[in-house]
């Protein structure tokens, strides 16, 4: 059964955070608040965690549509090909924010992510998801938490997210209510930005 977790944003517990991180390094699954809905995710570097995402999902994990969160764009050349300096700027105007950037992927991705060619790239703007990357050291991969209930497509409270996935997750954080609007998610590996959908970050950042 999950173990459920209060971390405030404002001032997140370093003890806590380690605790998180802890979870994950062993391969745990976590539930965690960004600065959109609540996400699902694990470290990157380990593949059984991943598979775990992806079989939750109901997909093969090569074909999973999962997001890298980071704690800001200084390890960006690890996941993505070199970008230009349009690209980076628009990364710079909108991050850390509600916006899931889809950049050219590069050959050093870890091996269960090499036939990607684009990957998705996330810098929340939430004190606990940051903490939590940052003390990993390296991003998180994720996806949103979504609800069966037609008119309320995520859930918000987290005990009620609590309910739902204790058994299915090593920890859940509490980080407060979560929104219900999803990031917007913008493909920049073409020569104009393409909006593939639009969410909660605003498209005044062209």
């Amino acid at each position: 059964m999950a173990e459920f977790i209060k971390i405030y944003e404002e001032n997140p517990n370093p003890k806590e955070i380690k605790k998180v991180v802890n979870v994950l390094k062993n391969g745990g699954l976590i539930i965690y608040p960004t600065d959109t809905v609540y996400g699902l995710g694990c470290d990157i570097t380990n593949t059984k965690a991943l598979e775990r995402i992806a079989r939750i999902k109901g997909v093969k994990l090569e074909k999973a549509n999962l997001s890298f969160i980071c704690h800001d764009l200084s390890n960006l050349s690890d996941y993505v090909k070199q970008i230009d300096s349009s690209t980076f700027k628009i990364l710079k105007r909108a991050l850390p924010g509600p916006y899931t950037f889809i950049l050219p992927g590069s050959k050093s991705l870890p091996s269960v992510f090499k036939k990607k060619k684009q990957v998705g790239i996330r810098v929340p703007n939430n004190n606990i998801t940051v903490e939590i990357v940052k003390a990993l050291g390296n991003p998180l991969v994720s996806t949103s938490i979504r609800d069966e209930d037609e008119i309320l497509e995520y859930t918000t409270d987290p005990e009620l997210i609590f309910e739902k996935w204790f058994n299915l997750v090593d920890l859940v954080i509490d980080g407060g209510y979560g929104g219900n609007e999803a990031s917007t998610i913008i493909d920049l590996t073409e020569a104009e930005p393409i909006v593939i959908r639009e969410g909660k970050g605003s498209l005044g950042i062209f």
